[in-house]
C-alpha cells in the first residue's frame, strides 16, 4: 500500500525533518541547563562566584529554543497528519470502489460487518501507524541515539549505565511485543463480529420486535461485545505489566547516574551540571525506549489492520467483464442454452439443471414456482449477479460474459424480491433508475407504478425524506418506489422479482396494464409465487427442483400441465 505515499511524499519528508528541529532543541537544553548550574549559579570557573547575567541570557537562549521546537513539533503534526489522513482517504475510497466490485459471493464471503469493519477501523489504524512512523519514530529514535551521544561526551562512565540498562529493556520490549503482536489481529475479528450482530439487528429491527426478541438479541450482541472487550482487556493487562517494569529500570538507571556523578564530581573528573545533564539524557533516552514500546503497539496494530485492508484492495473481482460493448441486432431477446448453476460453496448440488429457454424481444415472460425452486437464481444469471456453473446465457445472441459489465447491465433494470430504499428523497429513491431524468419522467414512472397517489398525499411530496431501508415506508410503497426506478431506467429487458407480492391485486392489475401499453417494446419477466400476477403473460415456464418441467400460454399450460392446473385450482378455482 505504499503506492498511496507517492501523491504526498512532501508530508511525508517535511514531518521527520521539523521533528528533528523539535527533538534538537530537546536536546541541547539539559547542556544549557549544565551551563547555567556550573557557571551561573556555581561560578566553579570564577572561584565560586555565581553569574546571574549568565543565568538570564542562557535562560532566554532556553526559551527561544523551547519556542523554536515548539514551531517545529506544530509544522511536524501539521504534516504528519494531511500525510496519514490523506493517505487513508485515498485507500478507504479505494477499499469502497473495490467492495463495490465485488460480486455477490465475495460480498457474503467477507460478510458485512467486516467489510464494515475493513473500510472504518482498520483504515483508522494504519493511519494511525503512519503517523506514529513519520512523526513518533523518528522523534523516539533521535531521542535515544542523541541522547545516547551527548551522554557520552560528557563522561564514557555514564555510558556504562546507559549499556547496562538498554539490554534489560529490550528483553522486555521483545517479550511482551511478541506476546501482543497475535492479539491484534485476534481483536480486528472480534470488532468484526460485534458490527454483524449490530448490523443484523439494525436492518431487522422489526423482526426482532415481532418476535419480541430484544432480550435474546442484548444477549448475542452482549456476547460479541464481551469477547472484545475481553481480548482489549487481555492486550492492555499485558502492557501494564510492562509499564511498572520500565519505571524500575529507567529509576535504578537514575539512581546509578547519580552515584557514578557524585562519585566523579568528588574525583573531580565531571561537574555538577553534567551530572544533572546525564540523569536528563538518562531518562530521555530510557522514557523513549518506553514510548517506542506504545509505537510498537501502533505499529502492530497497523501491520495487522494492513493485512485486512490488503486482503480486500487485491481480491480481484470474481466476476469480469468481456470487452463487448458495440450494437446488437436484437434488442432484449435473452436465452439459456444447458445452463446448469450451483451456488458457490454448495459443492456439487445443483440449483439449476439444464435449463434450455428462449424469452423473445418485447416478450412478456412469467416463471412460476415453489418456494426456492431457483426462479431468482434463474434470472440473476442475466445481469451476472452469478456465472453459471455450466452452458451459457445470452443477451441479444451474445454471451453475457462477452460484455462489459456496465454495457450488460444497462440493458437490463430490475426490481428484485428485497426492496432496497436508500436514505434519501422519495424523487432520489426513484431517480436512482436515471440521474439525468427530468422531473416529468420520474413522475411518469411514478404514475406506471401505481406509487403517485400515496407520494402525493405526503405533506412534502416527492421531497418526502424515506428514513433508512425505507422503514417509513409499507412493504406496498417500497415495492412500487422500486418499480418506478427500474421502469425509468428505460432498459430492453425488465425483470421482476416477485415485485408485486405487497400489492393488492387491483393495484397488480393496473401496474401491468400499464406496462403493456407504454413499454410493449420492452422484454418484461415477472417472477411470481401467484397465478393471477402471470397468467396475462405471453408465456409462463413452470419450474420445480431447477428444471422447466412446462412452457407456454396460460391456456397451453391449463390444457397441457397437470403442475399449472394444481397450482391454479389451489389459488384461484372457487
Amino acid at each position: 500500500m505504499l503506492k498511496y505515499l507517492k501523491k504526498y511524499w512532501v508530508y511525508f519528508l517535511l514531518a521527520p525533518l521539523f521533528m528533528v528541529g523539535e527533538v534538537s532543541m530537546d536536546l541541547l537544553q539539559p547542556r544549557l541547563m549544565a551551563v547555567i548550574v556550573d557557571e551561573g549559579v556555581l561560578g566553579l570557573s570564577h572561584g565560586g562566584a555565581g553569574d546571574l547575567g549568565l543565568v538570564i541570557r542562557t535562560g532566554f537562549q532556553m526559551v527561544g529554543l523551547v519556542l523554536f521546537g515548539c514551531f517545529c513539533g506544530i509544522m511536524s503534526g501539521v504534516f504528519a497528519n494531511l500525510c496519514s489522513q490523506k493517505y487513508g482517504n485515498d485507500i478507504r475510497k479505494d477499499a469502497f470502489r473495490k467492495v463495490m466490485s465485488f460480486s455477490l459471493e465475495q460480498t457474503d464471503r467477507f460478510s458485512t460487518g467486516s467489510l464494515i469493519t475493513r473500510v472504518t477501523n482498520d483504515i483508522t489504524q494504519v493511519q494511525n501507524l503512519l503517523s506514529q512512523c513519520i512523526r513518533g519514530f523518528v522523534r523516539t529514535f533521535l531521542l535515544f541515539a542523541g541522547g545516547i551521544l551527548c551522554m557520552l561526551t560528557l563522561n564514557l562512565s555514564f555510558g556504562m549505565v546507559v549499556a547496562c540498562a538498554l539490554p534489560l529493556i529490550l528483553i522486555c520490549v521483545v517479550f511482551f511485543i511478541a506476546k501482543a503482536n497475535p492479539m491484534f489481529g485476534i481483536l480486528q475479528e472480534k470488532l468484526d463480529k460485534v458490527n454483524n450482530v449490530m448490523q443484523e439487528n439494525v436492518s431487522g429491527i422489526r423482526v426482532v420486535k415481532a418476535y419480541v426478541k430484544e432480550e435474546y438479541e442484548k444477549e448475542r450482541f452482549g456476547a460479541a461485545n464481551g469477547e472484545l472487550v475481553g481480548t482489549q482487556l487481555d492486550v492492555l493487562l499485558l502492557f501494564s505489566y510492562m509499564t511498572p517494569i520500565m519505571n524500575i529500570i529507567l529509576n535504578v538507571s537514575v539512581i546509578a547516574v547519580i552515584k557514578v556523578g557524585a562519585l566523579q564530581v568528588g574525583n573531580g573528573t565531571v561537574t555538577p551540571g553534567d551530572v544533572m545533564a546525564a540523569v536528563t539524557y538518562i531518562s530521555q533516552i530510557l522514557n523513549a525506549v518506553m514510548r517506542m514500546t506504545m509505537i510498537f503497539q501502533t505499529v502492530s496494530r497497523g501491520v495487522a489492520s494492513g493485512k485486512r485492508i490488503k486482503e480486500v484492495l487485491v481480491c480481484e473481482p470474481s466476476i469480469q467483464g468481456g470487452s463487448f460493448e458495440g450494437e446488437t441486432k436484437e434488442k432484449g431477446k435473452v436465452e439459456f442454452k444447458n445452463v446448469s448453476f450451483s451456488y458457490p460453496g454448495m459443492g456439487t448440488e445443483k440449483v439449476l439443471d439444464t435449463i434450455n429457454l428462449t424469452i423473445h424481444p418485447g416478450e412478456t415472460f412469467g416463471i412460476l414456482g415453489s418456494t426456492g425452486c431457483g426462479k431468482s437464481s434463474l434470472v440473476n444469471l442475466i445481469p451476472r449477479f452469478y456465472d453459471v456453473t455450466e452452458g451459457s446465457v445470452l443477451v441479444d445472441d451474445v454471451d453475457v460474459r462477452d460484455y462489459t459489465l456496465n454495457a450488460l447491465r444497462k440493458k437490463v433494470a430490475a426490481a428484485l424480491q428485497k426492496s432496497e430504499i436508500f436514505s434519501a428523497s422519495i424523487r432520489e429513491n426513484i431517480a436512482w433508475g436515471d440521474e439525468a431524468a427530468s422531473e416529468e419522467r420520474i413522475r411518469q414512472a411514478a404514475s406506471l407504478a401505481q406509487a403517485a397517489e400515496f407520494i402525493d398525499s405526503k405533506a412534502e411530496g416527492m421531497d418526502t425524506w424515506v428514513t433508512q431501508g425505507g422503514h417509513s415506508l409499507s412493504g406496498g410503497q417500497k415495492q412500487r418506489l422500486a418499480i418506478a426506478r427500474a421502469v425509468l431506467k428505460n432498459a430492453e429487458i425488465l425483470i421482476f422479482d416477485d415485485t408485486t407480492s405487497a400489492l393488492d391485486l387491483k393495484t397488480e392489475a393496473a401496474l401491468y396494464e400499464a406496462l403493456r401499453k407504454e413499454y410493449a417494446g420492452v422484454t418484461k419477466i415477472i417472477i411470481a409465487q401467484r397465478i393471477a400476477s402471470v397468467k396475462d403473460a405471453d408465456r409462463i415456464a413452470v419450474i420445480e427442483n431447477g428444471r422447466i418441467m412446462a412452457c407456454g400460454s396460460h391456456e397451453e399450460l391449463m390444457e397441457n400441465s397437470g403442475i399449472y392446473r394444481d397450482i391454479y385450482d389451489s389459488q384461484l378455482k372457487r
